[in-house]
C-alpha cells in the first residue's frame, strides 16, 4: 500500500476522530504514535468491513506510527455487548485461542505484521487481583455505564444486564492503560468503549487517546454486515467469490465502497458520483472496476483479471465456469437431501427454501417441486446464481 497524504488519511473511509486537531498535531510532532485496535475472537472469520479499519492502521503505519493489536483472549470470553439487546454467551478459552489466530493470520494480510506489537489480555488481566478490580471499577460510576445506548435500553425494558457485562467497557478501556495507546480505532458501534478508554486515561492523570472512528458498511444486501445475514464478504474469500459479491452491491453502495476500501482518488469518486446522478454511466462497469480494486488488493492483479474473466463468462456469456466442483450420486436422491448432502445449502429448511423460491435448476431447468428426486445422471446443479455443482454417478 502507498504512503498516503495525512489529508487523506484522516477524511477518506472517516466516520469522527476524537479530536482531529490533537490527532494532527501529535501526527506531525514526529514522535511515532501507538495505535491501538483491539479484537475480541469471537468468531474466526473477518469481512471486508472490518477492512475499512485495518486500511487506516496500515495507512499510518507506513507514516511511521506503530500498530499495537490486542487480542481480547478475556473480553472475549464475556462477549462485546454492544448493540445486543440479550446477554450473550461465555466461549471457552480454547475456542476463542483457535479463533484469534485464525483472525490474526487475516489481520495481516492488510497490516503489517512487522510494524505490529501483537499484546494479548492474559498479560495484564491474568494478574489481576481482587483489589485490582475493585480499583477499576472505583474509576468508572453507574451513571457512566448508563450512558451506554445498549446498557440503558435493557434496563428500561426489565431486561438482564449482567455486572460482567458492565465490566466489558471498563476492561477494554483498561487495555489503552497497559498499552498506554495513543489512539484507539474502532467501527462506530465502538464509540463507547473507546472512550471509556480515554476517559479511564484522564482520570489517571494520562494523556487521554485520540478516537478514530471508521463507518460501518453494508454488506451486500444493505443492510449491516454480518455472518449470520450471510451478507459478508470475506478477507479470505476465493476471488472469484468476492469479485461476485461486489458485483451483486446495489448501486446505492458502490461510492461507499469505492471511498472505505479503495484508494482511488477523491476526483475519480466525485466523478463517478455525478456520472450515476446523470445516468451517464452504466453502475456496472463501476461495479467491475470495483470488483478489481478489491480483488487485487487481496488476491493480486492477475486474480483480479482472471476472476473478472470468469465473471463474464458465467454471467453475461451465461456459459458454464471453468472448474466445477463434482458430487457422486450414484442413485437417485431427493432434491432437497442433495442440496444439503452437495453442500449448496446449509441446512434442509434452507434447501426448501431455495426450491420454494425457483432458485434452483437442474441444467437449465427450474427444479420447483420440494418432493422432487434427481436421477444418478450427468447434469450440472445450480443454486442461485454463483453455487454449481457437477453431478457424476461413479
Amino acid at each position: 500500500m502507498s504512503t498516503l497524504s495525512l489529508d487523506f488519511i484522516l477524511k477518506r473511509g472517516v466516520a469522527e476522530i476524537i479530536s482531529e486537531e490533537n490527532l494532527r498535531r501529535r501526527l506531525n510532532a514526529g514522535k511515532p504514535l501507538r495505535l491501538k485496535m483491539g479484537f475480541d475472537p469471537s468468531k474466526p472469520d473477518l469481512h471486508i468491513g472490518h477492512a475499512v479499519g485495518m486500511r487506516k492502521l496500515r495507512q499510518l503505519q507506513d507514516l511511521g506510527h506503530t500498530v499495537v493489536l490486542i487480542v481480547g483472549d478475556w473480553t472475549a470470553q464475556i462477549g462485546d455487548p454492544s448493540g445486543r439487546d440479550e446477554a450473550r454467551v461465555m466461549l471457552s478459552a480454547e475456542q476463542v485461542k483457535i479463533n484469534a489466530q485464525t483472525y490474526m493470520d487475516q489481520f495481516f494480510i492488510i497490516v503489517d505484521k512487522n510494524k505490529t506489537e501483537t499484546r494479548w489480555q492474559s498479560e495484564w488481566f491474568g494478574k489481576f487481583t481482587l483489589a485490582d478490580v475493585f480499583n477499576l471499577t472505583s474509576r468508572f460510576t453507574f451513571a457512566d455505564m448508563m450512558e451506554h445506548e445498549t446498557f440503558d435500553k435493557r434496563v428500561k425494558e426489565g431486561k438482564a444486564l449482567s455486572i460482567m457485562e458492565l465490566m466489558y467497557p471498563m476492561l477494554q478501556a483498561y487495555d489503552s492503560i497497559a498499552v498506554d495507546a495513543d489512539v484507539e480505532f474502532g467501527g462506530t458501534d465502538q464509540k463507547f468503549n473507546i472512550l471509556a478508554g480515554r476517559q479511564l486515561q484522564e482520570r489517571l492523570g494520562k494523556t487521554p487517546q485520540e478516537v478514530f472512528l471508521v463507518p460501518l458498511i453494508p454488506g451486500t444486501d444493505g443492510l449491516k454486515m454480518s455472518k449470520s445475514l450471510g451478507n459478508t464478504i470475506d478477507l479470505k474469500a476465493d476471488p472469484r467469490d468476492m469479485y461476485g459479491k461486489v458485483m451483486s452491491l446495489t448501486d446505492e453502495m458502490l461510492i461507499t465502497y469505492f471511498s472505505c476500501v479503495t484508494d482511488v482518488s477523491d476526483a475519480e469518486i466525485a466523478e463517478m458520483t455525478r456520472a450515476l446522478e446523470s445516468h451517464s454511466v452504466n453502475p456496472r462497469d463501476l461495479k467491475m472496476r470495483l470488483g478489481r480494486e478489491i480483488v487485487a488488493q487481496f488476491h493480486g492483479a492477475d486474480a483480479a483479471r482472471a476472476a473478472e474473466a470468469e465473471f463474464v463468462r458465467v454471467f453475461q456469456q451465461r456459459e458454464l465456469p471453468t472448474e466445477l466442483p463434482t458430487f457422486t450420486l450414484a442413485q437417485p436422491m431427493p432434491i432437497i437431501d442433495l442440496l444439503v448432502a452437495a453442500n449448496l445449502a446449509a441446512s434442509r429448511s434452507d434447501a426448501r427454501r431455495l426450491v420454494q423460491q425457483g432458485g434452483v435448476k437442474l441444467n437449465d431447468a427450474v427444479i420447483d417441486k420440494v418432493d422432487a428426486v434427481i436421477p444418478a445422471n450427468q447434469a450440472v446443479l445450480r443454486v442461485g446464481r454463483r453455487k454449481f455443482v457437477r453431478l457424476v454417478n461413479t
